[in-house]
């Protein structure tokens, strides 16, 4: 367990908090792309609340979201060619936070600059920086550059902690609990007597925890498995400080857990889907809400996503981790808040944290570890996915599993002939 103390410089996240400074220290996601279009729209991120915008000549910029005149909301504001302009005295800010125009004023005041941050766009997201520079470089991993993929991104904002959700990714045991026990006694209490489907009710034989230099591998052994299958020999990341890699048969997914303040929570399900066979390109990637609540109100647990947020959400606003009770099946949760505390360590020391790219060379596409034959099929694992995870909301789904069958369907050998 930890101290209330480390448990709040675990968990706090706004400005001047260690694990804010930290967070700081990486590019976060703060909008979908396509958002962020010919209005303003407003983010709250590490409890700082901004405007993201796109200026008429395709920049997307992101301040402030008080205007540095008489504190307006730049919501109620124009996107321009130079910058987003307030509407209610048309004072004008550059992506870069420089006041360019001052209506109404005798002269410019060049003083006058608006809290800014650098921002890209990568894979459909917009991207923020918000620690100091000079500025890592924003990485490239795989998922977001494949030019072979197409790509949807579910979101939803949870009522709790980050931490919560980043502590599930390192912890294999609840699996075969959560998404096995009690997702098959709910399903057969649903169907009303008939016989429900059972799903990922293997045992856990052995788990396994690696560092690597984006931060943590996960492995396990399961009932009928060995060492030398891939959920031990390969395994899948834990990518510092928010991501979590899953996937395999061609569907590869990054659950990104994106800090919104101490008590808040951006996920979005950013999905890969690599079929092998000629599509129509995106022109967007598009987007879809998961829900986390039934038509009566209750937390939705019939799907593994659901069920994970909520057992986070049961843990409490901010879990209190000074009243837990550790047992050695938590080994990966203790290493990684060794590892947390080891890089806010770090950055109080002046260093880069853990997975900082700074090698331009190396970032072209970071290619991660992860399984492909996961169930030993990669139709059944897609399978899976599409039935039991937040994927099954996707309104690209059945296009998607079109294109994976149509792909089977031509690598299978003829039939023999009579």
């Amino acid at each position: 367990m930890l101290t209330t103390e480390e448990n709040e410089r675990l968990t706090r996240v706004g400005p001047g908090t260690p694990m804010g400074n930290l967070l700081r220290r990486y590019w976060l996601p703060i909008a979908v792309a396509a958002d962020v279009g010919a209005r303003p729209v407003a983010r709250r991120l590490l409890g700082e609340d901004l405007i993201v915008f796109r200026t008429g000549q395709g920049k997307v910029g992101i301040v402030d979201r008080q205007c540095k005149h008489r504190r307006a909301d730049l919501l109620v504001g124009v996107c321009e060619d130079e910058g987003i302009r307030c509407g209610y005295h048309g004072w004008m800010f550059a992506v870069d936070g420089r006041c360019v125009e001052q209506p109404a004023e005798p002269r410019l005041n060049s003083r006058v600059q608006i809290k800014s941050y650098p921002a890209q766009e990568l894979g459909g997201l917009v991207w923020a920086y918000m620690g100091p520079q000079p500025a890592p470089l924003l990485p490239r991993f795989d998922l977001f550059v494949w030019d072979d993929a197409l790509r949807d991104i579910g979101e939803c904002v949870l009522d709790f902690n980050w931490l919560q959700a980043m502590e599930n990714s390192v912890d294999p045991h609840h699996v075969e609990w959560l998404h096995g026990r009690f997702m098959n006694v709910h399903n057969a209490l649903e169907a009303k007597g008939a016989e429900p489907v059972q799903v990922l009710a293997k045992r856990h034989l052995k788990v396994g925890f690696d560092r690597f230099e984006y931060g943590i591998i996960k492995r396990r052994v399961l009932e009928g498995q060995s060492e030398e299958d891939e959920d031990w020999k390969v395994g899948h990341p834990l990518v510092f400080p928010i991501i979590l890699r899953v996937g395999g048969g061609g569907m590869d997914q990054f659950q990104i857990r994106v800090p919104i303040d101490d008590t808040h929570t951006w996920h979005i399900w950013y999905t890969a889907y690599r079929p092998g066979i000629p599509f129509a390109r995106q022109a967007t990637i598009p987007k879809y809400e998961v829900p986390l609540f039934d038509a009566a109100g209750n937390r939705n647990v019939d799907f593994v996503d659901g069920q994970d947020i909520a057992a986070w959400a049961g843990q409490g606003t901010i879990a209190d981790r000074s009243q837990e009770t550790l047992g050695a099946s938590d080994v990966g949760v203790v290493l990684l808040r060794r590892m947390l505390q080891e890089q806010l360590a770090r950055v109080e020391q002046g260093l880069d944290p853990l997975g900082t790219v700074r090698d331009e060379s190396a970032n072209a596409c970071i290619t991660l570890p992860m399984e492909q034959n996961k169930y030993g099929s990669g139709a059944r694992f897609r399978d899976e996915l599409f039935a039991h995870q937040a994927v099954r909301y996707s309104p690209i789904r059945h296009e998607v599993q079109a294109l994976f069958s149509q792909a089977e369907s031509s690598a299978a050998p003829p039939a023999a002939e009579a």
